[in-house]
């Protein structure tokens, strides 16, 4: 499941640097984090998609690698992060 263009735009405006920042980690961590909880609520309703739950699972290892490096170059920035979209570490 993408997100939508109107959605990209909402996240490259709330946690990016400038309003055309798609690349800075924290807009990485909030698409990833958008797109897992779209998938989370599709596997609800279909338990037995596998290739779904794949990509949901290495989802959530690209959004961890990503929240990794933030933690190790600027961890204000990390718990920043954690704090705005309700992440638990």
């Amino acid at each position: 499941m993408s997100l939508s263009k109107n959605e990209k735009e909402v996240i490259f405006q709330e946690f990016g640097r400038s309003s055309d920042d798609t690349g800075s980690p924290e807009v990485q961590i909030a698409m990833l984090t958008t797109r897992i909880k779209h998938l989370t609520e599709h596997l609800k309703a279909h338990r037995h998609d596998e290739h779904s739950r794949r990509g949901l699972i290495r989802m959530v290892g690209k959004r961890r690698k990503h929240l990794n490096y933030l933690s190790r170059k600027a961890p204000k920035r990390y718990r920043d992060i954690l704090n705005r979209l309700g992440l638990r570490r």
